[in-house]
């Protein structure tokens, strides 16, 4: 089975580094951690979905020899939803249900999307892009900062800005988000990071392991997966094609030490925790042969001249 989960990497690979040597990039290091980010852009960025928040997109992080972002999905294409990689956002949509038919909705870290004709929100379709907004980015040695800008999306608008920056003298990777309501209304939405960790290209397995701060609990069986008191485990290789969803997990509380999850590969020897500022409000534990991805939830409920923000931590580290 490793074998054949390795090849199916190997292909996809090999045929898509042309398509990468063209995406507007960036490499940043702090003598431990060195990542490669990939950069907004409507017409080469790596990735122009309407789904997640074009900014942070992170395909590799190496950290003593280990490698902790990557490809996971079989087939790219820059408009696919999930085509992206790292430790990236997606917003819940803003104005969906009271735009006209032709009208317009708002996605953060992508802009105003155009609404079809259709019975309700498809979270995994691709939706025309009618307002990209502005993108900057700065960028030093060991930061990147990306900032985007939209003006009055239905009634919408924002400053919204995300820092990746890797702290001097520590395995730790920080993003700094600041969201500004520039518009006429609130802005009522929730963000998750989706994580898709791909700690040394290893398949998902009974060598991985996903640990909780708070003893866990849901409702979902499954026979790939289980969770054993503070932590999921893996009860078999998984297959290429194999995911799992547990969710919502139960357990957790609104105090900040929740918000606290590792990754560990117990084959390599490789890990990463990562703990935010604010309160968890919701978390789903998805899987596939080539990810683990806790995804903790954040509400954000911000008026019109307000200012929201929120950083998350990421230490890698060995054992």
């Amino acid at each position: 089975m490793k074998n054949c989960i390795f090849l199916w990497m190997v292909v996809f690979f090999a045929g898509n580094q042309m398509v990468y040597a063209e995406v507007p990039q960036v490499e940043i290091s702090n003598g431990l951690i060195t990542a490669k980010l990939y950069l907004p852009d409507t017409e080469h960025g790596y990735y122009r979905g309407s789904r997640f928040d074009w900014s942070g997109v992170i395909p590799e992080l190496t950290y003593k020899g280990h490698h902790y972002f990557g490809q996971w999905f079989p087939k790219y294409d820059p408009i696919l939803h999930d085509a992206i990689c790292g430790p990236v956002e997606e917003f819940t949509e803003i104005g969906y249900n009271e735009a006209p038919v032709g009208g317009e909705f708002l996605r953060i870290g992508i802009g105003g999307l155009r609404k079809p004709e259709e019975r309700s929100f498809q979270r995994f379709g691709y939706y025309e892009l009618t307002n990209p907004g502005k993108w900057t980015v700065k960028t030093g040695k060991d930061f990147v900062i990306f900032t985007h800008q939209i003006k009055d999306v239905a009634g919408y608008s924002y400053i919204y800005e995300k820092k990746v920056r890797l702290v001097k003298g520590k395995p730790q990777m920080v993003l700094e988000h600041k969201l500004k309501n520039t518009g006429k209304k609130a802005i009522i939405t929730d963000v998750y990071n989706h994580n898709f960790f791909t700690i040394d290209n290893q398949p998902t397995g009974p060598e991985m392991v996903v640990k909780f701060a708070f003893p866990a609990s849901t409702t979902v069986n499954s026979p790939l997966a289980k969770i054993n008191g503070q932590q999921v485990e893996f009860t078999r290789e998984f297959t290429p094609r194999e995911t799992v969803q547990l969710g919502e997990i139960q357990g957790h509380s609104k105090s900040l030490k929740d918000y606290d999850f590792r990754i560990e590969n117990r084959k390599t020897g490789a890990g990463v925790r990562f703990t935010a500022d604010r309160p968890v409000s919701k978390i789903i534990c998805w899987s596939s042969a080539t990810t683990q991805c806790p995804e903790p939830y954040i509400d954000i409920n911000l008026q019109p001249g307000k200012t929201f923000t929120w950083t998350i931590t990421y230490d890698f580290y060995t054992f």
